[in-house]
């Protein structure tokens, strides 16, 4: 195995991952510059419109794709590290990952520096997957075994739909944190509170399946081999997806249903549930990602590079995009003469009466990727460039 041929294997998951942080960047717009309120939430079926929809939509192939390649990078971190290096670098990897939840992200979401509302969403449940990924390793548990508890989790979270699990006190609250969590709030003494977004272990699942796959990427595994592999496991998880999702049984809890219109039909059907990621979800999701992978590995175009230049630099885009949303966000407000009142909403801090229609959301998008292009550029430049030990946490 040459190292053109290695390269070419990184290349082909920076772009999947740089495609898909371009397209998260549509859901945090939306967050911080559309119309609030329940008239304009994209998954209420009553009120929602095709576009709407699809726009949220399109943006939960995300967070799956975020810890799926987490795992693999995972996993091809190690070809250059000990056991215990790894183990280490994991568990660092984590806790710093956390970190950025409890206090830049939430920061930037809550526009709150008393930090009465700690968000902990896909940052947190990476940094939990890569923490419990290195206690495993630390265990010496082999790649097998790993992913085989990745999958566990993945396709049996939703027994958990069938079970009365604690709902209070701290038993409750670490169910709600692990394994449950659903938008759930989780206080912590005084007047603050944890806005758990992700449940910790459920995602968990999909990042110790992600260092399974990895493994696919070994050097001398055969190419041809890997793209038909990822091509069968995707296509069986779109399979899968169809077949659950149409018979309204085991694998999400909120069923679909027959709506006023065949087009909202479709809406009802694709809606799955995301918090806790359902096994529905997580098909309709991840089948996609994989057949993707397997068809993009040696695709070299202008867009196949340009999207790599944003999956090269993933933890520094992630931030720099929050912070320039945020920026533009406030800029506007001032701008457009509405007072700076919070609409109530503890999560994402909005001003009273602010918003644009969502064909403006769509120009801003483009504005914010098109701007992040050149610094996401020289920042990967840097990072191939220097070998300071800061920059596998940035």
């Amino acid at each position: 195995m040459t190292s053109l041929a290695v390269r070419e294997r990184i290349r082909g998951i920076d772009t999947v991952r740089g495609l898909i942080m371009i397209i998260m960047t549509l859901d945090h717009s939306r967050d911080f510059l559309h119309f609030q309120g329940p008239q304009y939430a994209p998954t209420n079926m009553a009120t929602t419109t095709v576009i709407l929809f699809f726009t949220r939509w399109i943006t939960h192939f995300c967070a799956p794709t975020f810890v799926l390649l987490s795992g693999v990078s995972a996993w091809l971190a190690g070809r250059k590290r000990t056991k215990a290096e790894l183990t280490g670098f994991l568990l660092k990897r984590g806790i710093w990952l956390i970190l950025t939840d409890l206090l830049l992200i939430s920061l930037l979401f809550t526009f709150d520096p008393k930090y009465h509302v700690f968000v902990l969403e896909v940052l947190w449940a990476i940094g939990c997957g890569m923490i419990l990924l290195g206690l495993l390793i630390r265990l010496q548990a082999p790649t097998v075994l790993i992913g085989m508890i990745g999958c566990a989790l993945v396709f049996g979270h939703n027994l958990l739909d069938y079970m009365n699990v604690p709902g209070k006190g701290l038993t409750g609250n670490l169910f709600t944190l692990l394994l449950t969590g659903r938008g759930a709030i989780v206080p912590v003494g005084g007047d603050r509170i944890i806005a758990l977004l992700y449940a910790a272990l459920p995602w968990s699942g999909v990042l110790l399946t992600g260092y399974m796959i990895g493994s696919l990427y070994a050097t001398g595994f055969p190419a041809d081999r890997r793209k038909r592999l990822l091509l069968i496991i995707g296509s069986g998880l779109v399979i899968l997806f169809v077949l659950l999702r149409w018979i309204n049984g085991y694998g999400d809890p909120a069923p679909w249903s027959a709506q006023r219109n065949m087009a909202h039909s479709l809406l009802s059907f694709l809606n799955a549930t995301k918090q806790p990621p359902s096994l529905v979800f997580l098909s309709m999701t991840l089948g996609p990602v994989l057949i993707l992978l397997a068809l993009i590995e040696k695709r070299a175009t202008r867009f196949t590079t340009f999207c790599a230049v944003y999956g090269n630099v993933p933890y520094f885009y992630f931030l720099v995009h929050l912070l320039l949303l945020r920026t533009l966000n406030v800029l506007l407000i001032i701008v457009s003469g509405v007072p700076m009142k919070s609409d109530g909403s503890p999560l994402v801090w909005q001003a009273l009466g602010f918003g644009y229609p969502l064909w403006m959301i769509y120009r801003y998008w483009a504005f914010v990727v098109l701007a992040l292009y050149l610094p996401c550029r020289w920042y990967g430049h840097y990072k191939r460039a220097q070998r300071h030990w800061w920059l596998s946490y940035v």
